[in-house]
């Protein structure tokens, strides 16, 4: 008896019991784990981006913070109204496209092994998920466009009142809840330390990934370029098997328009920028932590894929880094 109470005391145990109640509480809330999570990203990245403009502009933060927002609803405003209805017919030719090339018959033996192997693998599966969902997302606009503007409200009160909340907050560290408030502020401050800076790092080398393999596919004259640029960044959101499953579309793609020739082509822009993620964006954007080996990237991806659908895929990793740095899992030892 006295060893359980001197558990049940302990700091440690007070620690995981608060984490694990934290982690029920946002399980319960599930329904509205796309509101939370936009709403988190967007305040993050805001943030990030007003903190940049307060260094270089000597204006009032508040009214740089108003600007930002109004430009950032503009332009999605406009894409909105402008690009959409094209965005979906190209997407839609795309799925037609590539359904066309996996339900039909080739010449080259090499070709068909290869689609063989893909449907074996249940590949085909997978991208038709990733397809569907980006069809069902710009087709149920009314809901996700609903789901995006709240949660940049959210963002914008939370960080036109930011002094302010912080200053409230911090009330609670000498209230009655002190003890549970600690371990929240623990939590928290690893929580934005780890998860939004990986997420504002997946984000920057997705969007220069987008911009790089956009550019080779116009040079190489693919057709359906919104399309494609829409598939590409989404999923170089996913780290390491993003790459690997662009690939495949754009391999078939580049083999229906010139043959093989085209695919060593696309292959030779990929490596490329691939090279250009590993070795240039990864090292300066990713902190040492999230230098995962591939076997955990994967492993990390199949189970928070299976648990979380396709948001998994996103944040499965930021989040495996949150949880590595409450650990304290670091490279201080290596041999």
């Amino acid at each position: 008896m006295p060893m359980i109470n001197k558990l049940f005391k302990s700091s440690g145990f007070k620690r995981i019991s608060i984490f694990v109640f934290i982690a029920l509480i946002l399980y319960a809330m599930k329904s509205m784990i796309n509101l939370i999570l936009l709403t988190f990203i967007f305040t993050f990245l805001m943030n990030r981006l007003v903190q940049f403009l307060e260094s270089k502009i000597p204006l009032n933060r508040k009214f740089l913070v108003i600007v930002s927002y109004a430009c950032i609803v503009g332009l999605f405003s406009y894409g909105l109204v402008m690009y959409l209805p094209m965005i979906v017919e190209e997407i839609t030719a795309l799925i037609k496209q590539l359904t066309t090339f996996y339900t039909s018959k080739h010449d080259n033996m090499v070709l068909n092994y290869v689609v063989r192997r893909i449907e074996e693998i249940k590949i085909s599966s997978y991208l038709e998920q990733g397809f569907t969902f980006l069809i069902k997302y710009f087709t149920d606009i009314s809901k996700i466009t609903l789901q995006v503007l709240l949660a940049l409200l959210l963002s914008l009160f939370c960080l036109l009142e930011k002094p302010r909340l912080i200053e409230f907050t911090k009330k609670f560290r000498t209230s009655k809840i002190s003890s549970i408030y600690v371990e929240v502020e623990f939590f928290a401050k690893k929580f934005v330390g780890t998860f939004g800076k990986v997420i504002e790092a997946q984000l920057i080398i997705a969007v220069v990934n987008c911009a790089l393999t956009t550019i080779f596919l116009w040079l190489l004259d693919f057709p359906q370029l919104g399309g494609l640029s829409i598939m590409i960044f989404v999923l170089g959101l996913i780290p390491v098997a993003g790459v690997i499953i662009s690939l495949i579309p754009l391999v078939i793609i580049a083999y229906s328009i010139g043959g093989m020739i085209k695919v060593l082509y696309v292959g030779i822009a990929v490596a490329i920028i691939h090279g250009i993620e590993a070795y240039i964006l990864n090292p300066n954007l990713m902190s040492s932590k999230t230098n995962l080996p591939v076997f955990y990237t994967f492993i990390v991806l199949i189970f928070s894929e299976h648990f979380f659908g396709v948001w998994g895929l996103i944040i499965g990793i930021p989040v495996f880094v949150f949880l590595l740095d409450v650990l304290e899992v670091t490279d201080s030892h290596k041999v």
